[in-house]
């Protein structure tokens, strides 16, 4: 055999060897029976209920893609990324799906750590006034107090929204939640900015005390919340990004032209070790991402949250996962 042909056997060899072999994340999840996600705490997303009980759409994605190799008996865990000490678990590579922004990358050191996903959710900053406020557009604020938390995102979202329509506000910013919270339900200020999770759940924690409040409709800005995995895996990333993207993609219904559900994105994929029914199982594991949505954070939850961005494209969302043209 010439030395030609073994420099192009050889190539072929290594390939074939190599989709033969689980790497090492899948190998990890199949032999402990466990899948292991982490996130930052926000309200609807991930939190612990009085019982113990940790719910919130972050865990219902990670046992949806857990049920994608583990099926219906594999295991959960999750790590809070509540501290810069916390995301040492994902730096080190300990954790199989971290949800994070762009931010929690950033200042956390994850950007050469990790492989950046698809977007499990649109976070949004916006603003949040009484119930009987005349104020129905954020414009409509022009000139008022609005309380903010000095130095967070949703600070340097609301000075660029006004900055960039020219436009100005009273400031009255704070250093503690507790502080700002009680500044608003004081009515110390007319507006209250913050992430639309969060601020659900003050306008949640003020009903029945004639604390009604109402969040405005347009957002200050959008970001996405992306599902990143380990970089030394990448049939695992694969794994991941098929299986939200189906989350995602059961969650539109056909029409007349034009095929929705699981039938729109068939995923066979043996090269990446998933039985023919690995779509349907991730789908069982919680639901569709519209039911999980809904469960978590939309009319079935308390906070009672418009889809908005997290609907389909095809309703005006920014949920756009591929599909059979």
């Amino acid at each position: 055999m010439s030395l030609i042909r073994l420099v192009l056997i050889a190539p072929l060899l290594a390939l074939s060897l190599a989709s033969a072999r689980a790497g090492p994340v899948v190998e990890r999840i199949k032999a402990q029976n466990v899948i292991r996600c982490g996130g930052a705490p926000r309200p609807g997303l991930v939190g612990v209920a009085p019982d113990g009980r940790a719910f919130g759409l972050y865990l219902d994605v990670c046992r949806a893609i857990g049920a994608a190799l583990l099926g219906p008996a594999g295991r959960m865990e999750f790590q809070q990324y509540d501290s810069d000490k916390a995301f040492g678990a994902a730096r080190e590579g300990a954790v199989d799906v971290s949800f994070v922004s762009g931010s929690e990358i950033v200042e956390a050191g994850l950007a050469g750590r990790i492989v950046p996903g698809p977007p499990i959710y649109f976070a949004a900053t916006a603003l949040m006034v009484a119930g009987a406020s005349p104020a129905w557009h954020v414009e409509d604020l022009a000139g008022r107090a609005i309380c903010f938390s000095q130095g967070a995102n949703s600070h340097r979202h609301l000075e660029a929204w006004f900055a960039s329509r020219k436009l100005d506000f009273t400031r009255m910013g704070y250093q503690e939640d507790v502080e700002l919270f009680d500044a608003y339900n004081a009515r110390q200020c007319e507006g209250l900015a913050g992430e639309s999770t969060l601020l659900a759940a003050v306008r949640r924690a003020g009903a029945g005390r004639a604390l009604e409040s109402r969040i405005l409709p347009e957002p200050l800005a959008v970001f996405p919340i992306i599902a990143a995995t380990p970089t030394s895996d990448a049939q695992w990333t694969a794994i991941v990004a098929w299986a939200i993207h189906s989350l995602q993609r059961a969650d539109v219904a056909s029409a007349d032209w034009a095929a929705g559900g699981l039938e729109s994105l068939t995923v066979k994929a043996p090269e990446l070790g998933l039985a023919d029914d690995w779509q349907a199982r991730v789908v069982g594991a919680a639901g569709a991402y519209g039911v999980i949505f809904a469960r978590n954070l939309g009319e079935g939850s308390p906070l009672k949250l418009p889809r908005g961005p997290n609907a389909p494209a095809q309703q005006g969302g920014l949920l756009a996962p591929p599909y059979v043209e």
